[in-house]
């Protein structure tokens, strides 16, 4: 079969458009991680998790203000968990990541290399992305961010999954949602659906690069 970057690649195209800039980044003991800009449009509605149900925190909001960051490489080898005492090399979960923000706001494209950096960490630290899971930096994600951390939201809404040959897992593009500081820990003691309740109660958008944290009170 064609080689799975190559696909996911193709996958994202046909649902983003055609990247208008790219980045790559090689870690040591990882394969090449790259991240694609796409400023296209290509979307449709706003359904890259920002909501339960899909949509934006109106319902409403057009895509054309916005920017999509996506990785490329990390679906190479599927995670394994780091309990495991032997890593499956065909067998596995795969993924990709996406992170969303409003464009012109903020110097975002300064996000490329702290997503290589979450997008290799399967590899270089057996971490295993799920929905609902969080990913932290433990620095802003671009210059002056709120915001170091990241929520994992539920795939397929924005980018399908991609099927693969048997015995290989689908490749499932994940969407980012930003969180604060105190996002961040308090979604580690309440869960990832109280906070996505937060946001929602509060009409959050979850894509401005400049938004204050939600009332967590």
């Amino acid at each position: 079969m064609s080689d799975v970057v190559e696909l996911a690649e193709a996958r994202l195209r046909g649902a983003l458009g055609e990247p208008d800039a790219r980045a790559a980044v090689t870690f040591l003991g990882t394969g090449r991680i790259e991240v694609l800009r796409f400023t296209g449009g290509g979307a449709g509605p706003d359904r890259d998790g920002s909501r339960p149900d899909g949509s934006g925190p109106d319902g409403s909001r057009p895509d054309g203000d916005v920017v999509r960051y996506a990785t490329l490489g990390m679906s190479r080898e599927p995670m394994s968990d780091p309990t495991s005492p032997t890593a499956d090399p065909v067998r596995g979960p795969r993924a990709e990541l996406v992170l969303s923000v409003r464009a012109g706001r903020a110097d975002t494209d300064k996000a490329l290399r702290p997503l290589a950096v979450l997008a290799a960490s399967p590899q270089v630290e057996g971490v295993v992305v799920a929905p609902g899971g969080s990913l932290d930096l433990g620095e802003p994600l671009w210059p002056g961010a709120p915001f170091s951390a990241v929520l994992v939201a539920e795939p397929g809404g924005l980018v399908e999954d991609l099927e693969l040959d048997e015995p290989m897992d689908p490749v499932r593009f994940f969407p980012l949602l930003p969180m604060t500081a105190n996002e961040a820990a308090w979604k580690r003691v309440h869960g990832a659906a109280a906070l996505q309740e937060r946001w929602l109660a509060a009409g959050t958008d979850l894509r401005d690069p400049l938004r204050a944290g939600v009332d967590l009170g």
